[in-house]
């Protein structure tokens, strides 16, 4: 199947597609779903190396004990990550050909991810346009959000890209 002049992996409902090699300019469409999959089980290792990498020393990331009298009683996976790989999973649908990102407004945390949560993701087009400076390029902005296994979302966001036209990228 062809949408655009992308083959499309999956398309999974009526404008609703899942995962492909990345899309030109042309082939957004404002409206579309993709959802990204696979989805990813956070392990207690992802979050423990995340947070020590990032130097957050919020003991909320870390430390059973602290936890234990929290609101949550236990650790909360580090939203940063979160974003890290919600942002990771939409890579192949959206960004793949993009020359470049040009912002991320609106991150919207709504509940919180815990280990061993499984979380899932799937972007709408909301907008795009074909850049005044550059002829051979558009820009395509997106929402995504992140679920979890059990259908909370977890986390939106709102990204601009910037987008070769067909004919005028990297297609390798």
């Amino acid at each position: 199947m062809v949408y655009g002049s992308t083959p499309v992996a999956d398309k999974t409902g009526k404008r609703r597609f899942r995962e492909d090699i990345g899309r030109n300019f042309e082939d957004f469409v404002i409206g579309d779903i993709y959802e990204h999959r696979p989805g990813r089980t956070i392990s207690e290792a992802d979050n423990t190396w995340f947070t020590l990498l990032t130097m957050n020393t919020h003991p909320l990331h870390f430390d059973k004990e602290y936890v234990k009298d929290s609101e949550f009683g236990q650790i909360l996976v580090n939203s940063c990550l979160t974003l890290s790989i919600v942002a990771g999973m939409s890579v192949s649908d959206v960004s793949q050909k993009a020359i470049a990102n040009l912002g991320w407004t609106d991150i919207k945390l709504p509940a919180p991810v815990f280990i061993g949560d499984t979380i899932y993701a799937e972007s709408e087009v909301i907008d795009k346009r074909e850049s005044n400076s550059r002829p051979t390029q558009g820009i395509v902005s997106i929402n995504t959000r992140g679920t979890k296994a059990d259908g909370t979302v977890f986390m939106t966001f709102d990204r601009s890209m910037l987008v070769a036209k067909q004919g005028h990228g990297i297609d390798k």
